[in-house]
This record gives C-alpha cells, structure tokens and sequence, in this order.
C-alpha cells in the first residue's frame, strides 16, 4: 500500500503557487475542525456592498501560512536561526490563528455566545488539536499565546505588521475591488530582520510601511467600517439575539441543530468543553442563512422583519450623526418607527439603534512597528518617517451612526 503524498501545492489567485510543507500542516488543514472555514466567508456580509467579497477564511489562512514561509525564508537568509521545530510551530500558530470565527464575522461574539472573543474559540480549537496529535502542536500554542521567550516569532504572528495583516490587507483589497488597501507585502517582508530578539524593518523599507498604514486606514473605511455593512452585521445581531430570546421563551424556531444548541443554551467561556466546542465547530455561514430563510416567514414580527430585510438586501438606513446628536435623532426615529412600522416600545430598540465605529491605523498604546536605522539605532516608524500623517494615523478616528428602516421616511 502507497502512503499520501501530503506535501501539496495549491494555486492561490493571488500568490500563485502555495506549499503545504509538512505533513503534519497537511493533516491540520484536512482536519474537520479546519475544512469548516471553507464555509466561513472571510468579510462577513461585506458582499451585500461589494460582490466580489466572497472569499472565504480558509483561503485566508492559507495566504497567511504562505506569508509565514516568505518570512522565514528571508530571515534565515539574514542569518537569523530558527529551528525546524520553531519553524513548523511558526506555520501551524499562523494557519490556526482563526479557526475560532464564528459564521459572518463577529455578529456571534456579540449575540448567541456571551461575550467569548474568536482568539480565545481559536486558542480551544488548538488544544483540542493538540491532544488529538499527541502534543505535536505545544510550541505553536506557547508561541500563539505569547509565552515563548523569542519575542520575534510572536511578533510574526500577532503584532501590528503581522502575518495576518499582511495578507487579510492584500486579500481582501484583490476580492472587494478596494484598489487602495493593495499593500506590497512581499517588499515588505524583504525588508524584515531581527535585532535584539526583536522584529524590525530595514530603514530603507520605511515607505512600504508608510503605505501599509495608510493602507489599513482606508481598507477599514472603505470596508471593514464601511457603514452598509456594519449595519447589516448589527442587524444580524439584533436577529440572533431575537431568536436566542423567542427560543428560551419556548418558542421552536426552524434551525440546524448545531444552532439550535447555541439558541437553547447560555454559553459562556468557562462552558467551553468539548460537547460546545464541536457544536460551534458545526456552525459555519450556511446555518446562519438557511435559518434567515426560514425566520423571514415566522409570525413573531421582530424576526420575521429583520431577517427578511437581510435575505433580500432591504438594510435598514444608516446615518451618520454627531455624537452630540446621537441620543435626540435617536428618539426622534424611534418615535417615527413606533408610528410607521407599529412596533412596541419593547421592540424598538431592534428596529432603531446607534453605534460608534473607531478607526486607528497604528496604536502607540501597543508593540510598536520598529526601523533599524543607517546608524543602528531602532526607533518607532513615527519617529523614523517624515510624513506627519503617520502621526494622524496614530491618533483615533470616531464615527456615530443610527441605523433604522428606510420604510419610515415612505409618506
């Protein structure tokens, strides 16, 4: 009997060829708990703006493994040592490093599961793994929760010039059509090096990094705050959150069984044993959607509503108003909703409701993004760069928005 060739190439439209290097990181992409992503799209219901976004999160972590092996190549050829073991653990914390995201982006850490945060879901999913390879995945986990004393291999997985950034940016401009968020990420991994146990970039890869800053400012105003989108995922929220309501009231709502676990039951952290974590390893973007199918029918008139209006791309209004302003045009359209909608005043807040988006390029409150200067220094990218936007981008941005139905505005 011949054994699997397990050491594949894939095409990405993006990269060209991908290598599966090892068999071990063959089998955690072969795994369940991984293929699961295929059926994750990777920005959430931005395609209601952009139709092109339909790409998913398995692609992404793909593109970041792929990333990962770009970066080690030219740090070893800069004389940097990185062990086999480190290099491998390097690949599997890169490629699992979102394996804990819900269906449609974020719209289930605020609803059908109590504030658990997808890094944390992702960090369960690779224990689990971990037990089921027999400890194969010890040093991708100590790296992945920041505990391994190379402070550099942390750094390339989680920092503010990640792996992860550097192809979510690049991927998700090529998918949306956002020219403006296209980053030359292979320039700047060129330009990567380690002093002192920590990631720098070389002076004269200063400009690429200005440009990927500005980049990532406009990538999350153009799309990921893009505000037709947020509202529809605030939508999607509300929608959850109704159903978690009717379902533990002792209505039975059509639903997957796998979502019907999450509706029926109070999920927190600390409830994550290996029961709720293969029911949230069931749920991917189909569950979500074949049950706003169905609820779009229902007689409870909240989720009937709502979920129509995402089925068939009816999205609600949304406003951008002063943050003074916030709290009076709030009363002002609900008062206009309980009128034209005849919604109650228990339900209003899931018909009309505000926000606030926040948009910081580059946080001086985190790791910073280090230049090694001519002179051997290192110093922040702020103080290397003479563009005084770079500074603008450090600061944060806020917008306030309302979102309500565009049918109240109709005489």
């Amino acid at each position: 009997m011949t054994s699997e060739n397990k050491l594949k190439i894939l095409n990405d439209p993006i990269y060209g060829f991908i290598t599966i290097p090892t068999t071990l990181l063959y089998d955690l992409i072969q795994h369940p708990y991984f293929q699961r992503l295929r059926r994750i799209k990777q920005m959430g219901l931005s395609s209601l703006v952009y139709p092109g976004a339909e790409h998913t999160r398995f692609h992404h972590a793909l593109g970041c493994m792929h990333m990962m092996q770009k970066a080690v190549q030219v740090l070893r050829f800069k004389n940097v040592e990185i062990s086999k073991e480190e290099e491998e653990a390097l690949y599997i914390a890169i490629l699992l490093h979102d394996i804990g995201h819900g269906p449609f982006s974020h719209a289930m850490e605020h609803s059908i599961v109590e504030n658990v945060q997808h890094e944390e879901i992702s960090l369960l999913f690779m224990e689990a793994l971990n037990e089921e390879f027999k400890g194969k995945l010890s040093l991708a986990i100590e790296i992945f929760k920041g505990n391994y004393p190379r402070k550099f291999l942390i750094q390339l997985i989680s920092s503010q010039m990640d792996m992860d950034r550097m192809d979510y940016l690049k991927r998700d401009s090529f998918y949306s059509g956002v020219a403006e968020g296209n980053i030359n990420s292979e320039r700047l991994i060129q330009m990567i090096d380690v002093h002192n146990d920590v990631l720098v970039v070389e002076e004269k890869g200063i400009y690429s990094v200005e440009k990927f800053l500005v980049a990532r400012r406009l990538m999350y105003w153009q799309c990921y705050l893009h505000k037709t989108s947020v509202g529809a995922e605030l939508l999607l929220s509300k929608i959850l959150k109704r159903a978690k309501q009717l379902t533990l009231q002792g209505v039975d709502l059509p639903a997957s069984n796998a979502l019907k676990f999450f509706l029926e039951n109070n999920v927190l952290k600390a409830d994550f044993n290996k029961e709720v974590l293969n029911n949230f390893a069931l749920l991917d973007d189909a569950d979500i959607y074949t049950a706003l199918k169905n609820w779009q029918f229902h007689t409870d008139k909240v989720l009937s509503y709502l979920s129509n209006a995402i089925v068939n791309r009816k999205l609600f209004h949304v406003q951008l108003v002063a943050k003074d302003d916030l709290t009076s045009k709030l009363n002002h359209y609900q008062a206009l909703c309980k009128e034209k909608v005849q919604v109650s005043s228990e339900e209003l807040d899931y018909f009309v409701f505000g926000d606030k988006l926040k948009n910081q390029a580059y946080d001086l409150k985190a790791d910073p993004i280090r230049i090694f200067t001519k002179n051997k220094e290192i110093i922040d990218v702020l103080e290397a760069s003479d563009q005084y936007n770079l500074k603008a981008l450090s600061e944060p941005v806020y917008k306030y928005f309302i979102c309500y139905p565009k049918s109240i505005h109709k005489n």
